[in-house]
């Protein structure tokens, strides 16, 4: 309709309607020019982070396997030394361990975002590394639907919401597979093992923990408010685990004589079936979207009967 034949409430609706849409434009081109966002990572802090995130620094290996699996290949300035996943991770430059990083090579980085994880990253590095002006986002993930959110909270940090989704939604579907196939068969009671001397364990608030009730399994020491905690063999023995999960955490440990020394205590139910197992501790302690394939792993330990003949969905 031609300007001069508007009603005068017309004109200022239109006005108002273009001077929207022109404060929308400029709202998105003064994003994707690289302004700030202020976001409140997973342990509560205010962290001001670049809309779109071009130099990361991871500073644990799950967070690595997260950005890779995200297609941030390009993105990820530098790893921790023991980020071995995926192989493309090995190529990447090292700023030293997770618990006591490189700080000043991590500076010299300039990077725009950091990522740590509260499990494993010390508060004092990642408040140093605030104190100097970097952004550090940091995740606290919490069983396996705590991995899901994760996924999904660095996907909408780093600008990969939809890819997010899509791990999300495959990690989920895994899990109903899961449980689908679990949810009338019987709980056997599981001890899992990550220490040997002395004999440690996995408490309430361990992945480990949760994964193994997702399988259709009952931790002997699934009650323990404590992580780790240590366990003796009369405690197990008097437990009674109907199965024996062993993690393989220390890569040079000869795992065929760890399960050669419970033939030692033939009274564990799980001794006299020959119930015991060793499982790739990356897929069952890393909080990262390989955790789908752990938790098919511990199902064909637990309830080899419910998997039997049955193929690992990606």
């Amino acid at each position: 309709m031609p300007e001069k034949l508007l009603r005068p409430g017309h004109r200022m609706i239109r006005i108002l309607f273009l001077t929207v849409l022109v404060m929308e434009l400029l709202f998105q081109f003064s994003l994707a020019e690289g302004q700030e966002r202020l976001l409140t990572d997973e342990i509560g802090r205010k962290v001001k982070i670049s809309n779109v995130p071009k130099k990361i620094i991871s500073l644990a290996p799950n967070i690595t396997e997260i950005l890779f699996a995200l297609e941030l290949d390009e993105d990820i300035s530098a790893v921790t030394d023991f980020c071995d996943y995926p192989k493309a991770a090995l190529t990447k430059p090292r700023i030293g361990g997770f618990v006591n990083p490189n700080i000043e090579m991590i500076v010299s980085l300039n990077p725009d975002l950091i990522i740590a994880t509260r499990d494993g990253n010390r508060r004092e590095t990642i408040q140093r590394l605030n104190d100097l002006g970097l952004s550090v986002y940091v995740i606290n993930p919490r069983g396996y639907d705590g991995v899901m959110k994760t996924i999904q909270n660095i996907g909408e940090v780093v600008g990969r919401r939809d890819e997010a989704r899509k791990i999300a939604t495959t990690m989920r579907t895994r899990k109903e597979r899961v449980l689908a196939l679990t949810q009338s068969l019987p709980k056997p009671g599981v001890f899992f093992q990550v220490g040997e001397a002395p004999m440690i364990t996995v408490g309430r608030e361990t992945l480990a923990n949760d994964l193994i009730r997702l399988a259709g399994g009952r931790s002997i020491s699934g009650n323990e408010a404590i992580q780790y905690p240590h366990y003796s063999i009369e405690t197990i023995m008097l437990k009674a685990p109907e199965v024996i999960i062993i993690s393989s955490m220390e890569r040079k440990r000869d795992y065929l004589n760890s399960i050669k020394k419970w033939q030692n205590w033939k009274s564990i139910p799980a001794v006299r079936m020959n119930a015991i197992y060793v499982v790739d501790t990356n897929l069952v302690d890393r909080s990262s979207p390989r955790i789908g394939e752990g938790l098919e792993t511990m199902v064909r330990m637990i309830h080899p009967e419910a998997m039997r003949g049955k193929k690992s969905n990606p």
